[in-house]
């Protein structure tokens, strides 16, 4: 008996001995898991609140994270630049991500995890070695966070960072597109590619023009992320009196659901067929608008912001670049042409066109998103006094309506170079915006030059007065007059650049030479730089032509009656009887039409749009 005793005791102590074992290594499991749940928890608060505890968020997509497929991580903060991505998985390694950034304000960093494990990931963000802000992803065993369905500060942030990242190379690429599928349909471009579903992008045209483009990439946005979209139905104006607008239609078909594509098609189709080109020019003070102007501060100025110009083009802020030691600041937009084209533009006179005009609230403008009426079900849309007080939202303000078009573009000189701007560096700035603006003209002409060989015989109708600034059908598409007016202006301004010297030498770094003896300087400079910089166009046979920025200047008088894609294309660069390149020319416009475009020259060799 004693020995039966001993025994079970000495097996009981050995049972004791490997159970304490087991016990510690459970032990250190169950921390494990607590831990990650208890990040859950954090998560899931700070996900909704921690814009506005530090003003950071981090995102992922797609919405519901699988297995071994990627899964992208944007990270965006509104109140300083972030330092690092770093990736915890189910394993407890911790790595550092290679991110490209993005701003600011706001400021992003964007990464990948190539082919995470199934279980919760922990993504933390850096500021100058300290974690910033966390969020746990679980991957293949829930879904992602979409947000509190509200256009708040950290919804407002993502669509910044959103729209920057669809166009962010490096400014010195020349960026277009045929349309902005190519855009959207490129997971490298597009933080919200198939984010509910997978091939949802595939499912639908992208194809806006320069009205719809903002719209367009607002209700876009608002379906991956379940938020109203609003829109209205606008007036064009008239020679004395800018855009009025019907109520509001708030669409809540996107509102905390995953929609379909169908619907995302049926409802962008909606909108795009009520706005025109007129929605954005409606006045500064008007209440009843989708878009209303803000101060002109950095901090204001997000990606996504558009510019309305008095004429009824459209373009949309996509990156600043800040200036440092020998290169000057920029600021990047893109736009969509009639022809579904899309392209990256950086800020300058010849690009964004300025005038106080009675018809017309031009400059740039936030958009009025819907926000939830306090206690009610519903969506309403804030007034101009409400929106002075909502931190969530840009500011309204009424600084550009007491600007001249002289000091509009000499206070974005200052926004974009606040360093002052050497001169050269500020002629060879605008030189190569000119250049990018006439290197998209031979795109443009040769669309037309397109159609019309897929179409032979064919005589594309030419409008009467105004309307041939706006219209619809192939001319839209096709011709260019709304272009080459922005194009004349733009010769103008950077031959003009040695009196803007004269008259606001506070902008330049003169060195202590006098503002007459740099724009001295500026115009020999232009009298070279001009024979050494060229465009080259297809002609009419096929063969290529060079022509100089010299020579260019010299066709100006042509290039006033150029916009019309029923002239051969040597017509449509200014070339005349007896050039050298007229040779090849085997088509006219109309004598009717010629006349016409004779009638209508005063317009553009004045750079001045008629009145409706």
């Amino acid at each position: 008996m004693r020995h039966e005793t001993r025994g079970f005791r000495e097996e009981n102590e050995g049972f004791t001995k490997v159970n304490e074992r087991d016990f510690i290594a459970m032990t250190k499991k169950i921390i494990l898991i607590l831990v990650f749940v208890l990040l859950s928890v954090h998560y899931s608060w700070a996900a909704t609140s921690s814009s506005r505890v530090d003003d950071v968020r981090i995102w992922s997509a797609p919405l519901v994270a699988r297995p071994g497929e990627k899964l992208q991580i944007l990270a965006v903060s509104t109140r300083g630049d972030l330092s690092e991505l770093y990736a915890t998985g189910p394993a407890g390694r911790r790595t550092r991500l290679d991110t490209v950034s993005g701003g600011g304000p706001p400021w992003s960093l964007r990464a990948v995890l190539p082919s995470p494990a199934l279980g919760s990931h922990l993504i933390e963000a850096t500021r100058e070695g300290k974690v910033v802000a966390s969020a746990v992803i679980p991957v293949g065993k829930g879904t992602g966070n979409r947000g509190g369905g509200e256009w708040d500060q950290s919804t407002q942030a993502l669509y910044a960072a959103w729209v920057e990242h669809l166009f962010n190379d490096p400014p010195e690429v020349s960026l277009s597109f045929p349309s902005l599928e190519p855009v959207l349909r490129d997971p490298r471009r597009n933080f919200l590619h198939d984010y509910l579903s997978k091939g949802e992008d595939s499912q639908f045209p992208a194809k806006p023009d320069c009205a719809d483009l903002a719209y367009f990439l607002r209700a876009y946005f608002a379906w991956k992320l379940g938020l109203p979209v609003s829109y209205r139905a606008c007036s064009r104006g008239s020679a004395h009196a800018p855009p009025r607008c019907d109520p509001p239609e708030i669409d809540q078909s996107f509102v905390r659901t995953a929609a379909p594509a169908s619907v995302f098609r049926k409802t962008s189709r909606r909108i795009m067929d009520r706005v025109h080109s007129g929605t954005g020019r409606t006045a500064l003070r008007d209440n009843a608008s989708d878009f209303y102007p803000v101060p002109l501060e950095r901090s204001a100025l997000w990606p996504g912001t558009v510019f309305a110009d008095p004429y009824g083009h459209t373009l949309i802020i996509v990156k600043w670049i800040p200036q440092i030691k020998g290169r000057s600041g920029l600021l990047l937009a893109v736009d969509a042409q009639p022809d579904n084209s899309v392209a990256r533009k950086r800020f300058w006179e010849g690009n964004f066109l300025f005038a106080l005009n009675a018809n017309a609230g031009p400059g740039f403008k936030a958009y009025r998103a819907p926000i939830s009426e306090e206690g009610k079900r519903g969506w309403i849309l804030p007034v101009n006094a409400a929106l002075k007080e909502r931190s969530s939202l840009p500011p309204y303000s009424l600084e550009q309506a007491n600007l001249t078009p002289d000091d509009f573009y000499a206070r974005m000189e200052r926004l974009l170079n606040p360093h002052g701007l050497d001169p050269v560096e500020a002629y060879e700035a605008t030189l190569d915006a000119l250049m990018e603006q006439l290197d998209t003209r031979v795109g443009s002409v040769a669309n037309g030059e397109e159609y019309l060989r897929a179409h032979p015989g064919t005589v594309i109708p030419m409008p009467s007065g105004p309307a041939i600034f706006e219209t619809v059908g192939p001319w839209e598409d096709f011709a260019t007059p709304s272009r080459d007016m922005r194009l004349l202006i733009a010769l103008k301004v950077l031959a003009g650049l040695p009196e803007r010297i004269r008259r606001h030498p506070e902008l330049y770094l003169l060195q202590g030479e006098s503002a007459a003896a740099a724009a001295n300087n500026i115009e020999r400079l232009h009298d070279r730089r001009s024979r050494e910089r060229f465009v080259t166009y297809t002609r009419s046979d096929g063969t290529p032509w060079r022509l100089s920025l010299a020579e260019i200047y010299a066709r100006r008088p042509g290039l006033e009656v150029a916009y019309n894609p029923n002239d051969c294309v040597e017509r449509r660069w200014g070339a005349a009887p007896g050039m050298p390149d007229f040779a090849t020319c085997r088509r006219r416009a109309p004598a009717a039409q010629r006349e016409r475009m004779e009638e209508y020259r005063t317009w553009f060799r004045e750079a001045r749009r008629p009145p409706r």
